[in-house]
């Protein structure tokens, strides 16, 4: 492939045309353009590989499903099919899609500056700075925004280490942090690790859940002068299934972590601002973590946002040079104002409130399904809409993930587990959807067990 600037010029421009189109003129041939060219771009600009594992290739048909249009929890193909959305873009969904008053805000600042100049100070970051000071757990006050949740998690392992002068950290089996290359190491799969090794040294991994464990693995690393600079988990682990800790893990941590001066680390990237039915997943044991990773959800799923946070205490290591951790476009002016107007949303809708009435109505109803298809569905857990369903084998999961979307609903396994379905819908999703989607997911329950 060669260069030529005037084809690229003018495919842009196609595209933008395309854009400025009000939807209703937007022509079934030019749609259906989209589609063939879509797969073909992938194939040769983005990755092939994605299409394997797409259900939107593999399972619509003699033709691909191209996502084109979504507001709420309905997302619609350039078909006009129209798709009940379960997955939340993996939690970053909270509010929906294209919730009007995120829009309105980000479009809002759009028309003021959708840039910071890099030199002159700009309020909304440091607003949004303040709010979240007066939301998070504990003493929890200084902030540094970026745009993705392993971005936080970098953050947060470098500050952890800056702070205790410190190198080693402890991670847990099954974990998810993200993947670039700080995050990987805490990554509890081998498949994501063992192409990259080695990665960076000091880092044990630990059953989750198991606080006896953390501590033998901190006694142990002291014992042969690997200082531990912290211990991070999920309060509750989303990749590996919605797996809930016991009772007591989180205040343990917090206890052991104190006892020998290591910092905790709470990844709230997918279970933070509302999606387990409190504001913070760590409030469900009233436990204050040193630090705290924050995503997905933070940008109301219209900007990207997320950041990483901690006490005063632990925040002046970074204040003699502030430069030892800078970005470029993390925190930029509209996923700031995208930020503080999920925050709003979230705070005026009861967005947890609904996160735990609804999660704890889907989960009665699936416990029904479990007595009637024991076959399939083997476990059920979650708290507020971050639910797992556990099926017996791998390719049993993908044959209801598979099945869902054939009748229209979009839902995935989980990087970690193939086994677990997460049913991770926005927070707003209304009854009726809820139902609906109950009703589609018996129907794939039944289709499977005919074939047993």
């Amino acid at each position: 492939m060669m260069r030529d600037v005037a084809y690229a010029q003018s495919e842009a421009q196609r595209m933008l045309n395309l854009l400025l189109t009000p939807e209703h003129e937007v022509p079934a041939a030019e749609r259906e353009k989209i589609e063939q060219e879509t797969v073909e771009n992938f194939v040769n600009h983005i990755n092939k590989g994605w299409l394997k594992y797409r259900k939107s290739m593999t399972e619509a048909g003699d033709y691909a499903s191209v996502e084109w249009t979504g507001q709420g929890s309905i997302l619609t193909d350039t078909r006009g099919r129209e798709f009940i959305d379960i997955l939340g873009g993996f939690g970053l969904y909270s509010a929906g899609i294209r919730h009007p008053k995120i829009v309105a805000a980000a479009k809002a600042q759009l028309d003021r500056s959708p840039q910071y100049s890099q030199e002159m100070l700009d309020p909304l970051r440091a607003h949004l700075g303040k709010v979240l000071a007066h939301l998070l757990p504990g003493d929890i006050q200084y902030g540094f925004f970026i745009n993705s949740g392993t971005e936080a998690v970098d953050g947060a392992m470098k500050l952890a280490k800056l702070y205790t002068g410190k190198a080693g950290f402890i991670s847990t089996e099954r974990a998810f942090h993200g993947k670039t290359l700080g995050p990987l190491t805490l990554m509890g799969k081998a498949m994501y690790r063992e192409p990259l090794l080695p990665l960076l040294g000091n880092v044990r991994h630990v059953p989750y859940g198991d606080a006896a464990a953390v501590e033998k693995a901190i006694v142990s690393a002291h014992q042969v002068g690997d200082g531990i600079a912290a211990m991070i988990a999920e309060p509750i682990q989303g990749e590996a299934g919605a797996i809930i800790p016991p009772d007591d893990y989180w205040p343990k941590l917090r206890e052991i972590c104190d006892k020998y001066g290591v910092l905790l680390i709470a990844d709230e990237v997918q279970t933070g601002l509302g999606r387990t039915g409190t504001l913070f997943g760590v409030d469900h044991w009233n436990v204050t973590p040193d630090i705290i990773c924050l995503g997905k959800a933070l940008g109301g799923g219209v900007i990207p946002c997320s950041g990483f946070f901690a006490s005063k205490k632990v925040w002046e290591c970074m204040e003699p040079n502030p430069f030892m951790h800078s970005t470029t476009t993390g925190g930029n002016p509209i996923a700031c104002a995208a930020a503080l107007a999920y925050i709003n949303v979230m705070l005026e809708e009861d967005l947890p409130r609904q996160a735990r009435e609804k999660g704890e109505y889907i989960v009665s109803k699936l416990e029904g399904l479990k007595a009637k298809y024991p076959q399939v569905l083997k476990e059920v857990r979650g708290k507020g809409l971050l639910i797992g369903m556990d099926f017996p084998t791998d390719e049993m999961g993908w044959q209801v993930a598979s099945g869902m979307f054939t009748r229209r609903v979009l839902t995935a396994g989980t990087f970690i587990n193939a086994k677990s379905i997460r049913i991770e819908p926005a927070l707003t999703i209304g009854y009726d959807l809820i139902d609906e989607m109950l009703v589609r997911l018996e129907d794939v329950f039944k289709s499977i067990a005919r074939e047993q």
